[in-house]
């Protein structure tokens, strides 16, 4: 009887152990509709599982901007949620404030070093320390193509050069369909131009004139030429394009009105939401000259400071969530990225996503994975903004030199 009552008394004390520890843990984020609206609901089940409270603060809309304008007046007065969505040099500037929560112990625990790129683990922390957890990974240099317009055109295959590939744009033409679905806002004509300059020029050349911002680079003869090759890439677009949204450019590509798209892995969603297959119905490969190259998107959580000590031990088993081999596999499978961690299983991803995932691995122990500039992950985002518009600036003005348009890029690159 008295050895019942020990366990009793000890199972008591566990429990109110674990309820003193238990805390509220408060989110911010705009994951508000479709496969990132589950993903969210899964984030908030491993949470509850653990004792916590799960306090949603979705803000949608705006791509985000909302949720940043929100977040501002609640940190300036003082009251902080525990995590908000934010990326690339965003979370550093966040940090530089002094807001952020030091995450060196969950990281140290959970050997994120180890499981993380190195140029992807540096986004993620300031002055050396973690501030953030990584969500996933989207590359933006893949070319969609649509299987039947290219047999109808009769081009073989995905083309893996820019000589071929307006070898095939031209075929297209000539089978009277449309070679490039492009969407005519600013962010996806610079999308498109990273993978131009990434393909003409390669990685160490992207890194120096979309990372470091270096002018010898950014006024180069390569810079010439990738700029004389996306507007060659304009010349295959249908006049309707301006003002277009990516995913009803996608629509085109899948509705076989259109050969290539050139647009991140979200492009994926739309095709399998339309029930079609990769490797069959439409084929995912690296733009023109980029196999060897992937730039990279990834959404992240910064956590604030906190006060309380059980609402500080509920966002550390946060951060150890989202980046837990659980949450990295359901999220990324409803989202179309890929998770990364490097050692994950992809056992139930598709064959986009394992190539995605494969190409990652090697650029990341090769020197060829770089944070996208169009998606905010390279400079701060003043500077991508006024490089965004340069670039618009030229893709619309058809009347604009080259030499102008490289001198307009590197006047915007040097924006403070």
């Amino acid at each position: 009887m008295i050895k019942l009552t020990q366990l009793a008394t000890a199972v008591a004390m566990v429990v109110a152990a674990n309820a003193a520890m238990a805390g509220e843990v408060e989110v911010l984020h705009w994951w508000t509709a479709g496969g990132e609206a589950k993903s969210a609901a899964e984030l908030k089940k491993i949470m509850q599982s653990k004792g916590h409270t799960w306090k949603d603060f979705a803000v949608a809309g705006g791509g985000g901007d909302n949720a940043m304008t929100v977040l501002k007046s609640r940190v300036v007065a003082g009251n902080p949620p525990a995590a908000a969505q934010i990326k690339g040099p965003a979370i550093q500037e966040w940090a530089s404030e002094g807001v952020l929560a030091n995450l060196d112990s969950v990281a140290k625990a959970e050997k994120w070093d180890s499981l993380l790129p190195k140029v992807v683990a540096d986004v993620m922390k300031y002055k050396g320390n973690y501030v953030a957890a990584p969500v996933n990974v989207h590359r933006v240099n893949w070319m969609w193509a649509n299987a039947a317009v290219l047999k109808k055109a009769g081009v073989a295959g995905a083309p893996k050069t820019w000589d071929e590939f307006f070898a095939a744009a031209e075929k297209v033409k000539k089978a009277g369909l449309i070679p490039v679905a492009h969407g005519g806002q600013n962010w996806q004509d610079f999308t498109t131009f990273e993978s131009v300059a990434l393909g003409v020029g390669g990685a160490g050349f992207y890194n120096d004139a979309f990372v470091k911002l270096d002018q010898k680079a950014l006024t180069s003869a390569t810079m010439s030429k990738a700029l004389e090759t996306f507007r060659k890439v304009k010349s295959y677009t249908d006049p309707a394009a301006p003002g277009r949204d990516w995913n009803l450019a996608t629509a085109m590509v899948i509705q076989e009105k259109a050969a290539f798209q050139f647009m991140g892995d979200w492009a994926k969603g739309e095709f399998t939401a339309a029930n079609k297959v990769p490797g069959k119905d439409y084929i995912c490969a690296a733009a023109p000259g980029t196999a060897n190259a992937f730039t990279f998107n990834v959404d992240s959580f910064a956590m604030f400071k906190l006060k309380d000590a059980a609402a500080q031990k509920a966002q550390a088993d946060l951060a150890a969530a989202i980046m837990g081999t659980e949450f990295q596999e359901v999220f990324n499978l409803n989202k179309g990225s890929i998770p990364v961690r490097l050692n994950m299983d992809m056992a139930k991803f598709d064959d986009c996503a394992k190539l995605s995932s494969k190409d990652f691995v090697a650029t990341s122990k090769a020197g060829g994975l770089v944070p996208s500039i169009a998606h905010e992950m390279a400079v701060p985002p003043a500077v991508s903004g006024a490089m965004k518009d340069a670039v618009s600036q030229f893709w619309n003005n058809d009347k604009m030199s080259v030499a102008d348009g490289v001198k307009s890029i590197a006047k915007a690159a040097a924006t403070k």
